[in-house]
């Protein structure tokens, strides 16, 4: 088990390294492999394609936070509320993380837009699930009153990353804490909550 691990963490390497010069299109499975040192047929043991690589080298990259997240579902003890404001902290330390590592990596610009993209849509696709059971709970004991917790998760989560990650409509962080003090003023009144009592999500 520790050494398909290792097999699997060396191909993300491999690939992480190949697009600090190169883009994505014109590397190839093969090289991949060469690179980590590996047989061809090995890399397709655990990657169906080169985007299912790219696809895991993004989720690795991030996975801490969104861990943290999924966790916080299942603790049930945690009023909803409190367990939404751990959720917009998580997206806060992930945003921040990608973005250090943007700044840091050699990865070219086109590349880096893709690997963006990847990003986004992953923090999106893994949280969403997450937050509609968080917000599920809370519509099931009476704290949260909405009627489609799935479309509430998705407007949350896709105001926060797009503001925490700045680069789509970027501003400045007054503007952007503007934002989400807005997002939070909608979700009091959404949710049936006296205005201001949903501040601690800013926290």
């Amino acid at each position: 088990m520790q050494e398909q691990q290792t097999k699997y963490n060396l191909i993300l390497d491999s690939l992480q390294k190949l697009l600090e010069n190169r883009k994505l299109q014109t590397i190839s499975v093969s090289e991949i492999a060469q690179t980590a040192g590996i047989g061809k047929g090995s890399i397709y043991y655990y990657f169906p394609s080169k985007d299912a690589i790219l696809e895991a080298l993004v989720e690795r990259n991030y996975e801490k936070p969104l861990t943290t997240a999924k966790n916080l579902s299942a603790q049930t003890d945690i009023p909803p509320f409190t367990r939404m404001a751990m959720i917009f902290q998580a997206c806060r330390n992930s945003s921040a993380e990608y973005l250090k590592s943007d700044r840091e990596s050699g990865v070219g610009a086109p590349e880096k837009a893709l690997l963006h993209q990847k990003y986004m849509n992953h923090m999106i696709s893994e949280f969403k699930p997450v937050l509609a059971e968080i917000i599920q709970q809370g519509i099931d004991a009476g704290e949260i009153h909405f009627g489609n917790p799935e479309a509430l998760a998705e407007i949350v989560l896709i105001v926060l990353t797009v503001k925490m990650d700045n680069t789509i409509a970027p501003s400045s962080p007054e503007g952007v804490e503007k934002t989400i003090e807005s997002l939070v003023a909608l979700l009091e009144k959404g949710t049936d909550n006296p205005p201001g009592s949903l501040n601690f999500l800013l926290s």
